[in-house]
């Protein structure tokens, strides 16, 4: 990628339109909450207002919510037009990567999911989506085997690996273009491994992808 690609793509988070989320893309997340491994992939979106950039201040706990769980992804920033894109072809379509925390309302969910409502509540709030700096194909050489690591005032939560998937990022890139386009900017969310669990106002977060790069969070509630 030339040199003025990456500090273009470096902005993804002011730039991008879509953020395309997968649920339970790791067997041991979705024992962890009791749900039945998928047998394609579970799709929600997130939206940009939810971004929170390291530095720009704390996680914000949702107003009402009592259970606010971290949830560690490898995140994949889109380079051009997925349209249709064949699983061979996917590679060339990526601009390169961001580490993540889906930060997710447990409760909302919980509470939406035996309604059969939709888990918006739960996952779309301000802040919802704290994320590292652009990583380029270059410094990610293989994102499919790649470890993601997540602590709470520096106690291991979640210790996983993207080899853990369900769904690898070429079949869940390819699989999301045969039903709508993903633009350059856009960042597809490709699961969290096992571990998730509650922070609280006054916590820190870290989390880092492998030795390429680590990021820190703290946990404020929302006024």
């Amino acid at each position: 990628m030339a040199a003025a690609q990456a500090q273009n793509f470096a902005r993804f988070v002011q730039w991008g339109r879509n953020v395309v989320a997968v649920g339970r893309n790791y067997k041991d997340h979705c024992a962890e909450l009791g749900n039945a491994v998928p047998t394609k992939p579970l799709l929600f979106m997130k939206p940009p207002s939810s971004y929170l950039e390291e530095g720009a201040g704390p996680i914000l706990l949702p107003r009402g919510c009592t259970n606010c769980h971290h949830e560690v992804e490898l995140g994949v920033v889109i380079g051009s037009v997925c349209r249709d894109v064949e699983e061979k072809d996917v590679m060339s379509h990526i601009a390169g990567y961001a580490l993540a925390l889906d930060m997710t309302a447990r409760d909302f969910q919980e509470e939406a999911k035996k309604k059969g409502n939709p888990w918006t509540m739960a996952k779309c709030f301000d802040t919802a989506l704290p994320v590292s700096k652009f990583l380029s194909k270059q410094e990610l050489v293989d994102p499919s085997n790649v470890n993601l690591w997540c602590k709470v005032n520096d106690e291991v939560r979640q210790n996983g690996t993207t080899s853990d998937m369900v769904f690898s990022i070429p079949y869940l890139i390819s699989y999301i273009s045969q039903y709508f386009t993903l633009n350059p900017g856009d960042l597809v969310l490709t699961g969290t491994p096992a571990g998730v669990g509650s922070v609280q106002p006054g916590d820190v977060i870290s989390a880092g992808l492998g030795d390429l790069l680590t990021m820190k969070f703290s946990v404020a509630q929302r006024k």
